[in-house]
């Protein structure tokens, strides 16, 4: 800004300097007119002195112009003095170079010049002004020409015109400081709004990405730091840690059921409780300690200095303690349950992001379990990178190459009759026949499966190979049903039925050749949505049979309307059965087994592994049983059947019909079973 206004001064001071200059040169020109109009051409001819009476007339006829005509003397062609309006000159001598330049070139020079009036020199007390010198061109037209042949447009001479130029540079410098000063003004009035704007934009900016660093840092709804702050506290708090040898904790905490907090009082009450939780945890722990909210209902409280594990556990205790007191929404007190998982720096990982994923493993341990507060083990450790590549290799295993061997296996388990000792059915158990790992049994991949989402494509894979199985038997003449089991994730969707229904008409199938078995707890977790799965599977003539009985909750009405066929007691119940003093479980296991006929349904003992299990079994009432004392799962090759006819289904009131799909055991249920001899194996192998 200080450069333009610079420039715009200097260019409007040229600008009217020319104009200055232009206007003094028209005035010298018409001097020039007046003073040669009665000047003879024989005296620039032929240079010499005018008299005192051309002298007079010259002076007459510029003396209009008054002070401002500072002297007028007139030049001939060779550069004598014609005449001088001065009393004396300093110099009887031209500025030959403008005179020259005048003469030939037909146009006016001017120069502003610095004379000094009174005694002495200027730095003497003399006064200075500035004069302005012009040299104008005489031509033959300007003069009293007595030879008529000369062409008026003959140059003859030059008058030099000195005018008094210090009004007019004084006014030139004059405007100029006003001008300087008007745009000095303006430029700093523009300065300021210029900076104004700028600063209130730069403030306004400033501010924008504060709070946008602000947010990125801090949870919008509870003002506690969020997943990135934490991750950077983590890292340095673990590089101090490291340094001084001391010990990080990190708890992960997960409000119970708090979907259902939101849909039954809304969001916004929602919001409310995260608040108030936030507000507990920030004032109940000490100083050091780093509360975050990772997003949802989950929370991070990270300890920089915590001396044992069992005291981070004493903490997180403490911390649960914290929720005991009930939150009031409104006019609503509400009490709230939660899960803590508690992991240590370097008991448990030795960076931040395995302390994060440990510390999370324990928290999800302590839901499942219910404990409230659990420490990370490793036992519990689902998510460990070897069960990545363990998924991967499922992936494959699922959609294997032209020409490769099958990973994925059926084995099928007898099921006997234990009135005459018949093989009246059967169980298909995958196993995988892993290229590096061995053969790996349902439980250590079937879980993997349901909490990747692949558990539809291997309830697809074990149905197509127990449809494709059951079409070969068939052909040579063996007709065995064969029962699959269903994950919880296949019977909430009819999906699983347009499937089996498929394959049954693809392969000319029966459907009772075909049976299905879920568990106790998936049936009754959403019997609205399984319960017309199974029953379109009765409508196709596929028999359901309830696995795991025993250890669920099924009431005695949900049992007699649901449309299921067999139950198939829990191997819980049958080991005790052979056990010195547990009487009581003969009584249970009576008691199923009349509850069971009283519905027309049919009994099947699983996990039976001696005789003695078998004889009181017998006793009870059971009608079949499987498990070693018969036959582990085997491979259809291995397989001893002879050519038989399936048995007809129970009829009875309300009874549906069920088909089988899945490929193993659900694991959305586990429960404590006591130890089992080596070698045993339950239904799912």
């Amino acid at each position: 800004m200080l450069v333009l206004g610079c420039a715009l001064v200097w260019v409007t001071w040229s600008v009217m300097s020319q104009q200055s200059v232009r206007d003094g040169i028209a005035t010298a020109e018409t001097v020039t007119n007046y003073a040669t109009a009665t000047v003879p051409t024989d005296s620039f001819v032929l240079p010499e002195n005018l008299d005192q009476t051309q002298k007079d007339a010259v002076a007459t006829a510029t003396s209009g112009f008054g002070e401002r005509l500072v002297e007028l003397r007139l030049w001939a062609l060779d550069g004598s003095l014609i005449y001088s309006s001065a009393d004396h000159t300093e110099t009887g001598f031209p500025d030959g170079d403008r005179l020259d330049l005048v003469t030939t070139g037909g146009e006016p020079s001017a120069r502003v010049i610095t004379d000094v009036r009174g005694s002495g020199t200027s730095s003497e007390g003399g006064t200075e002004r500035h004069v302005l010198d012009v040299y104008v061109p005489v031509h033959a037209g300007d003069v009293v020409d007595p030879d008529p042949s000369r062409e008026d447009s003959d140059v003859i001479g030059a008058a030099e015109v000195m005018l008094d130029h210090t009004a007019a540079g004084a006014a030139l410098a004059e405007a100029v400081r006003t001008l300087a000063l008007v745009v000095a003004l303006g430029l700093l009035a523009l300065w300021m709004v210029l900076f104004r704007t700028v600063w209130t934009a730069s403030r306004r900016l400033q501010a924008t990405a504060l709070e946008n660093a602000r947010l990125a840092l801090l949870d919008s709804l509870t003002g506690l730091p969020n997943r990135r702050m934490l991750a950077e506290r983590m890292r340095r708090t673990i590089l101090e840690a490291e340094e001084t040898g001391s010990r990080v904790g990190l708890m992960l905490l997960d409000i119970d059921r708090f979907k259902d907090i939101n849909d039954s009082l809304g969001h916004d009450r929602g919001d409310e409780l995260l608040e108030q939780v936030a507000e507990r945890l920030r004032g109940a722990l000490r100083d050091d300690d780093v509360v975050a909210r990772l997003g949802g209902d989950e929370f991070a409280i990270l300890l920089p200095d915590v001396r044992s594990v069992a005291n981070a556990e004493r903490l997180a205790r403490r911390v649960r303690g914290l929720f005991v007191p009930p939150f009031m929404l409104g006019e609503l007190p509400l009490h709230v349950d939660t899960s803590v998982g508690v992991a240590c720096l370097p008991d448990h990982a030795t960076d931040p992001s395995s302390l994060m994923r440990t510390a999370d493993v324990a928290m999800y341990a302590a839901k499942h379990h219910r404990t409230g507060v659990s420490v990370y083990s490793a036992d519990e450790d689902d998510s460990s990178p070897a069960r990545l590549v363990l998924l991967g290799d499922l992936h494959r295993a699922l959609t294997p190459a032209p020409g490769a061997p099958r990973e994925l296996r059926m084995h099928y388990q007898p099921k006997i009759e234990l009135a005459t000792g018949r093989t009246v059915g059967l169980e298909a158990l995958m196993r995988w026949v892993h290229p590096t790992r061995g053969v790996l049994p349902p439980t250590t991949f079937i879980p993997l499966a349901e909490q990747s989402g692949l558990i539809h494509d291997v309830t697809r894979y074990a149905l197509t190979e127990c449809v494709t199985q059951l079409a070969a038997w068939r052909a040579e003449g063996r007709a065995t049903p064969v029962a699959v089991n269903l994950s919880a994730h296949d019977v909430t969707t009819v999906a699983v039925v347009d499937l089996i229904e498929s394959l049954l008409e693809e392969h000319t199938v029966p459907a009772d050749l075909l049976e299905v078995e879920i568990t106790e707890t998936a049936l009754v977790a959403d019997p609205s949505r399984v319960v017309p799965v199974l029953e379109r599977l009765g409508a196709l003539g596929i028999r359901v049979a309830i696995d795991d009985f025993g250890i669920g909750n099924t009431s005695i009405s949900q049992l007699r309307d649901l449309p299921v066929d067999e139950l198939k007691i829990d191997r819980l119940f049958v080991a005790d059965l052979g056990v010195d003093g547990r009487e009581g479980s003969e009584v249970v296991v009576q008691a199923m087994v009349d509850l069971a006929h009283s519905f027309d349904l049919r009994v099947v003992a699983e996990g039976v592994e001696d005789e003695p299990t078998a004889v009181i079994l017998r006793r009870l009432g059971v009608d079949q049983a499987q498990g070693f004392l018969y036959s582990q799962a085997v491979p259809a090759d291995d397989l001893r059947l002879t050519p038989s006819v399936p048995r007809p289904r129970r009829d009875r009131a309300g009874t549906r019909g069920g088909v089988a799909v899945a490929g193993s055991r659900p694991a959305t249920t586990r429960h404590t079973r006591p130890p089992r001899s080596p070698g045993t194996d339950d239904t799912n192998g």
